[in-house]
């Protein structure tokens, strides 16, 4: 099989972004979509810090370190887009005026249920942010992540392990092998990378799946 990149992971949520929609793009992968955004697509882009109306990364030589996102990267500004106060963006979030947010995980459960800012470990440095006010105010969430943790361990569970961060709010799940949409208590594998079968990812995955018809 051939796993897709993190580049190819941004592109497919990209391509799947409506047009008009208002979209959050968390810290880590997602901050990738805003480089794969199709041609004639009309996207206006948002990070928690208080940027909306995001393009992409800049080139080298072009950064504006007054211009970043959440994750302290720079960015650039479409025509009309602005910035402003923390707290404004923040009652953005909560008041249910974003399309979709894009976040990482650590886990996402087969009900949606979805963990992000910690692990419980006593040595590991919890990252709250925004994501909790995110995965409950956004329209909908999508979560890009790694299929498997680095001991191996399936990231889409039966049930959270990790502290969470929201109940029921995942409904797509993106990862370097699969596209799994999660809508009644089910996991639907809706495209799969090239080469892999569904028997394969059920090997890699400790949720049942099921094959959409909307997969290829």
């Amino acid at each position: 099989m051939t796993p897709w990149t993190r580049d190819q992971i941004a592109q497919l949520v990209a391509q799947d972004l409506f047009d008009g929609a208002i979209v959050n793009l968390g810290i880590g992968l997602p901050t990738l979509v805003a480089n794969h955004i199709p041609a004639g697509r009309e996207l206006v882009l948002h990070s928690e810090n208080g940027v909306i109306g995001m393009g992409p990364a800049p080139a080298a030589g072009d950064e504006d370190y007054d211009l970043i996102n959440a994750g302290k990267q720079p960015v650039t500004l479409q025509p009309g887009g602005s910035f402003f106060h923390h707290a404004d963006s923040f009652a953005m979030m909560r008041g249910g005026h974003l399309d979709v947010c894009v976040l990482g995980a650590f886990q996402v459960s087969i009900q949606g249920d979805l963990a992000n800012w910690h692990t419980g470990a006593p040595d590991a440095i919890p990252a709250v942010g925004g994501a909790m006010d995110l995965a409950i105010g956004a329209k909908q969430t999508w979560v890009m992540m790694e299929h498997r943790s680095k001991a191996g361990d399936s990231k889409l569970v039966p049930a959270c392990s990790y502290p969470l961060t929201g109940l029921g709010c995942v409904s797509r799940v993106y990862t370097e092998l699969a596209v799994i949409e999660l809508r009644g208590g089910q996991a639907w594998v809706r495209a799969l990378c090239g080469g892999l079968t569904l028997d394969a990812l059920q090997a890699l995955t400790a949720v049942p799946l099921v094959m959409s018809s909307a997969a290829p």
